[in-house]
């Protein structure tokens, strides 16, 4: 028994070990440079601590402006990913509809290709079509941000209507559920987690990004990722950890929101509904 026992102890302690390489690479890659964003968000210049960077971006309307801009840019795009991902994940995780798995390939196949590529190549296209950037600057950024993020939406909402209960489904036809209210009452709560996985997906790095609004708006739409980009790029450490110290923030807030949804059984299965 003792020898049994300094065995399970040996492996044990092995495991362990195993963990050490992760535990350094989230300490150094992951703890130290939030560490340092808000070091540098709370200080000046000179490493004192101060509350310029906040007082500065709460006081300034072009910021201010920045951020709005950018909430309604990652509100829309997700809106709408949502609208044509949805049936498109329910077409492809529908076997009566979709008895090959290429076509999921087809619709990931996107993201295999160069985010820069895939966004030069759609500015050639909307520019072939009179659409811009010049003309129509938030249009040109709107088409492109779906394009690029509809992949991202497609594949969660996919994974959790593989697991849809068709049963209940069925007993809502059987009871006289019309189509719309069979949607509204069985697919779209059992649908609830991939929506907000979804969403989580799309609506934070459309804000943050700022490839696509600089090569599809040409300059003109200024995104909250833009803004922390030119702040690091002219050496603005303090104002740039700051409005990253934002985005760190609204991100979470947006996982403390949503992150009891995949845990509650009857969120999922959308029981309690009827």
């Amino acid at each position: 028994m003792s020898s049994s026992k300094s065995i399970c102890r040996f492996f044990s302690l092995k495991r362990k070990y195993l963990a050490f390489p992760y535990a350094l690479f989230l300490v150094l890659f992951v703890i130290i440079p939030l560490l340092l964003i808000v070091f540098y968000a709370f200080t000046d210049a000179n490493g004192y601590f101060s509350l310029e960077a906040l007082i500065s971006f709460f006081s300034s309307p072009s910021r201010l402006s920045v951020l709005v801009v950018s909430l309604f840019m990652g509100l829309q795009t997700t809106l709408i990913c949502l609208l044509l991902g949805f049936p498109a994940a329910y077409f492809l995780a529908n076997k009566r509809f979709n008895k090959n798995a290429v076509l999921v390939i087809l619709f990931i196949m996107p993201m295999w290709i160069n985010f820069v590529i895939r966004t030069g190549a759609t500015r050639d296209l909307l520019n072939a079509m009179g659409l811009d950037g010049g003309n129509h600057p938030w249009t040109a950024t709107l088409i492109g941000m779906v394009y690029n993020y509809l992949p991202f939406t497609i594949l969660p909402l996919y994974t959790t209507m593989l697991k849809l209960d068709h049963q209940q489904i069925e007993a809502a036809q059987d009871l006289g559920c019309g189509p719309v209210k069979t949607f509204l009452k069985s697919i779209l709560p059992q649908s609830l987690p991939g929506i907000v996985s979804a969403s989580e997906m799309v609506f934070m790095p459309v804000m943050s990004s700022y490839v696509i609004s600089d090569t599809l708006s040409e300059g003109k739409i200024t995104l909250f990722g833009n803004y922390i980009y030119l702040n690091f790029t002219y050496s603005q450490w303090n104002a740039g950890s700051f409005m990253s110290l934002i985005m760190l923030l609204i991100i979470g807030i947006s996982l403390i929101l949503t992150r009891n949804i995949d845990k509650d059984p009857q969120v999922a299965r959308g029981g309690g509904l009827w």
